[in-house]
């Protein structure tokens, strides 16, 4: 026959190492918690700052500031009021038409709303022409000085080349001097061209060829030459009622080889 026996286990104490154990976790998952959090804080933070940055070096630099500090400054007390400017006077500066030459315009530009300035409105105006506040006076920039000797210098009208012009005494030149001042052109001499050449040029009344054009040539290489020694020429000009006119006349040049 077995007997038995019962043996009560001691109850587990609350302290000691159970509540030393029981501690630890309890404060090792709020030191967890707390990491976890202040490194989430640190990385907000640091983002945070990085845009700042980018922000700031988006903007544009801010000019210094200088400080200053307002010291015995006079009240200014009891001051005058100053008059207005006078009103600004209106000059009378002539009519807005301008002297001159007329200049004759076709039919199909002539408007009916145009003004045309008439004679005794273009007898006060100057050449420039004024801002047409006209008050019945002359052009300020009208020269008044009587004392003064004003040239008026006309341009003469060219004569064209088949216009006749009778004259008393032809223009003239020294036919020695242009033979020795023309240049036979070198393509022609080795080509063998010969050939007679007239040049058609405008005296002037000094004296001066004017202009040239070939009237008439045996070859266009001979051209240049002819042309090139007829205006280093001085005539004697061309006469007509004893005074010298602008006229046109031909010169004949003949190229030769020898």
């Amino acid at each position: 026959m077995s007997t038995s026996v019962t043996v009560n286990m001691p109850k587990q104490p609350e302290y000691g190492a159970v509540e030393l154990k029981e501690w630890i976790r309890k404060h090792t998952y709020k030191g967890f918690i707390y990491t976890v959090a202040l490194v989430a804080l640190i990385f907000i933070l640091y983002f945070a700052m990085m845009k700042i940055q980018e922000i700031d070096s988006e903007l544009p630099p801010m000019a210094p500031i200088a400080k200053m500090t307002l010291t015995n400054l006079q009240q200014q007390s009891n001051m005058e009021e100053l008059p207005p400017p006078p009103a600004t006077q209106i000059i009378n500066t002539g009519p807005a038409a301008r002297a001159g030459t007329p200049v004759a315009v076709p039919d199909a530009l002539i408007k009916p709303d145009m003004d045309f300035a008439t004679v005794e409105v273009q007898s006060r105006a100057s050449a420039e022409g004024g801002t047409g506040e006209d008050l019945g006076g002359f052009a300020p920039n009208i020269n008044f000085d009587l004392e003064k000797k004003i040239e008026v210098k006309t341009r003469e009208v060219e004569p064209a080349p088949d216009q006749f012009i009778p004259v008393e005494v032809i223009p003239k030149l020294d036919y020695a001097k242009l033979q020795r001042d023309i240049i036979y052109p070198e393509m022609a001499k080795r080509a063998g061209i010969e050939g007679r050449v007239v040049v058609r040029v405008l005296v002037s009344k000094e004296g001066k060829p004017v202009k040239t054009i070939i009237e008439a040539s045996d070859s266009d290489m001979l051209n240049k030459a002819a042309e090139d020694a007829v205006k280093k020429q001085i005539f004697s000009p061309g006469i007509q009622n004893g005074q010298p006119v602008m006229v046109w006349v031909s010169i004949p040049i003949n190229f030769k080889l020898d």
